[in-house]
């Protein structure tokens, strides 16, 4: 299971634990007790899974404004009393941003780059503070796991303005059908309209990159990491799992984003899928392999530190967050 450091201490419920069939108690809180500063007071996180180093590192949060379209299928009131069951503010749609660090022996692995130093939220500024307050040296990183190409996951990848490769040694790792898809030769003309800007900046930059490592469904990517394909967000959108020795964690990205809203309504359909029903599809499958197989899961856009365990809850999910003291 994942073992936090002093840091992330808190008291354990060693009754969910047991339920989960663990040797030993998780730190974590109920939901109905998880409300917390909208942003941390410290801007890492550290625990372990196995023998590896895992640090969420929070890059900031879209105060993202109420809107109908957000979700297809249900109304703005129904998204604000699910944010106020789980805790968290009603006055905008929190969509925190975190990326997660690993350290595998000597390698250290970046999970997604962030957005970039403010390129996608004008607020979304803090990674390179916290990465180095954390002790992470970006010049350390040889790998970078990328879920899918979405600007708030790969404009971190590239420098304001220039568009040069923020990480030009750095191998780069993502399921091949997301390159194939965003890369294709006149697909920025496909796209609606408030995606072809994004679309254009990666028909651009991307397929001159020689640094990509296109890889396949179940493949190993890294020393206990294989890729968990994931589609519906993006068609190629994917999950990294990441085992060493019993304990396993389930990198999900965006498969299910805002979980205050998708956990008790996985069959809600976001805005940003861009194909909704197979999003829908692939998050239940997902979470109920994280439930069965007794995974530990962090996201992308999971209340910092993005980490937490999911179980049943009737034909739904609750996601347990993680505390950082």
């Amino acid at each position: 299971m994942v073992t936090h450091s002093r840091r992330g201490a808190v008291l354990s419920l060693a009754a969910a634990g047991a339920a989960l069939g663990l040797a030993r108690p998780l730190a974590f809180i109920p939901p109905a007790l998880a409300a917390a500063p909208l942003e941390p007071t410290v801007g890492f996180h550290r625990f372990k899974v196995g023998e590896v180093e895992v640090t969420a590192v929070y890059d900031g949060i879209w105060r993202k404004p109420h809107d109908p379209a957000f979700i297809q299928n249900a109304t703005v009131e129904e998204t604000k009393e699910a944010l106020a069951e789980a805790g968290l503010t009603t006055d905008f749609m929190p969509i925190p941003l975190t990326v997660f660090v690993l350290r595998i022996g000597r390698r250290v692995i970046l999970c997604d780059a962030g957005s970039g130093v403010g390129q996608w939220q004008a607020n979304a500024t803090h990674l390179p503070a916290n990465m180095k307050a954390a002790g992470i040296d970006r010049a350390e990183i040889g790998t970078i796991l990328v879920s899918h190409f979405h600007p708030d996951h790969v404009w971190g990848l590239m420098e304001r303005g220039t568009n040069a490769p923020v990480f030009p040694n750095a191998e780069l790792v993502v399921h091949a059908a997301e390159h194939r898809w965003w890369t294709a030769p006149g697909r920025v003309e496909t796209l609606p309209e408030g995606r072809r800007a994004a679309g254009r900046r990666i028909a651009e930059n991307f397929p001159g990159w020689t640094n990509w490592r296109l890889a396949e469904d179940g493949q190993e990517v890294a020393p206990g990491v294989r890729l968990v394909a994931a589609p519906g967000h993006t068609p190629g959108h994917a999950a990294y799992l990441l085992g060493s020795g019993p304990d396993q964690l389930m990198i999900s990205a965006d498969t299910m984003y805002v979980p205050a809203l998708l956990a008790p309504h996985p069959e809600w359909r976001g805005a940003y899928d861009q194909d909704a029903a197979q999003a829908v599809e692939t998050r239940r499958k997902l979470v109920d392999r994280v439930i069965a197989d007794r995974i530990a899961i962090c996201g992308s856009h999971f209340p910092f530190p993005g980490t937490g365990t999911i179980r049943h809850d009737g034909g739904a999910y609750a996601f347990v967050p993680t505390s950082v003291a």
